[in-house]
């Protein structure tokens, strides 16, 4: 049993994230195609793409142990949605870091020599790790994201609806139970030891994943522990498939071209992935003035929210605009998919840090 202790100041700093990143995602999805058990509501997609095979995965699969802790991308890449955002923290990782996750791999001998150049930082080696992680994005999570999406938006909403209504209290009773049961001011998991987590003021991150091969997992940072950890839990309630049909997706474009207009409508569609202002220039083909005006009237109507990051400013979506963006209805964003109830507020995101499961 895993129990973690909240106190005043941690419950009121227990927050949900939008996701765990691209990344983190990507990985999971791998082994779970590695494993022997696969949740019910996964099966349809693993066996899907078991078919498909693309040779620039390797030098990411082949980073899958058979067993013990794997690679923590999440540590790596962050919890970015957007795939070109996780390569580019993938390509400037420090080389301290690289070196401690590689460390913990259980690998096979042959592997060895590839592992040991990513672990030093070799530029080739991490240009080459990237493109495994494109490919694997591209053949394993990229094709069904939009049911994966959906699934996540429709947390997010329930989550944001629950703190307005009671508040972190409720959240956390209503978090995965029965599986998570809150007893205040503990939150017990199941585990297969006890072991007891004292939060000491850092709050707790809720973070819904799509492919994790675990019911929930509690994650930290042995490098920062200032940072809050993460309890991760399963977004999906129903079997997840692969892009839907042509005409329903068009249906659902058509409507939203109506609202926002067209250039709009495609804004909200590239930060459903993040972007920065100039990325958001390039992939509508307009001017950066343009696309900074475009993003925000997009933010000024609670669609995506804008931070900084480095030097860069990203754009990212909140679950009022995936709300929308999924049915393509005012109504639709508004009440949560249809159903009725009340606006709900976009949820914090968080930065992912180096993460390891109790």
């Amino acid at each position: 049993m895993l129990r973690v202790h909240f106190t005043a100041e941690d419950l009121a700093r227990t927050r949900v994230a939008a996701t765990i990143g691209v990344a983190a995602e990507v990985y999971y999805s791998l082994e779970l195609l590695r494993g022997d058990r696969v949740p019910a509501h996964l099966r349809t997609w693993r066996s899907a793409v078991a078919r498909r095979t693309e040779a620039d995965t390797l030098p990411l699969t082949s980073l899958v142990p058979t067993r013990g802790p794997g690679l923590d991308l999440l540590a790596l890449a962050g919890d970015v949605p957007s795939v070109d955002h996780a390569v580019d923290n993938l390509l400037h990782a420090p080389v301290s870091r690289l070196r401690r996750e590689i460390e913990c791999l259980d690998l096979r001998p042959g592997q060895l020599p590839w592992a040991r150049r990513v672990a030093e930082g070799d530029r080739d080696a991490l240009r080459e790790l990237a493109k495994a992680l494109r490919a694997c994005h591209r053949l394993a999570v990229e094709p069904y994201w939009d049911g994966g999406r959906s699934e996540l938006v429709a947390l997010s909403t329930r989550s944001a609806n629950l703190m307005l209504e009671g508040g972190v209290d409720l959240l956390l009773r209503s978090i995965c139970a029965p599986l998570v049961r809150w007893c205040p001011p503990v939150l017990e998991a199941p585990y297969p030891r006890r072991v007891d987590v004292h939060l000491r003021g850092r709050g707790l991150i809720i973070t819904p994943t799509v492919f994790s091969k675990h019911p929930v997992s509690f994650l930290w940072d042995p490098l920062d522990t200032a940072q809050p950890p993460r309890l991760t839990v399963p977004a999906l309630r129903r079997p997840l498939t692969g892009t839907g049909a042509e005409e329903s997706d068009g249906a659902t474009v058509r409507n939203l071209e109506s609202l926002l207009g067209r250039t709009r409508a495609a804004a909200l569609r590239v930060t459903a992935e993040g972007c920065t202002t100039s990325e958001l220039a390039r992939r509508l083909d307009v001017t950066a003035a343009a696309a900074s005006q475009h993003a925000t009237v997009l933010r000024d109507t609670g669609l995506i929210t804008t931070s900084r990051r480095g030097g860069s400013v990203l754009h990212l979506i909140t679950p009022l605009g995936l709300a929308l963006l999924v049915d393509g209805r005012p109504d639709a964003a508004v009440t949560g998919r249809g159903r009725r109830g009340r606006t709900s507020p976009p949820l914090s995101h968080t930065t992912g840090q180096a993460h390891r499961g109790v």
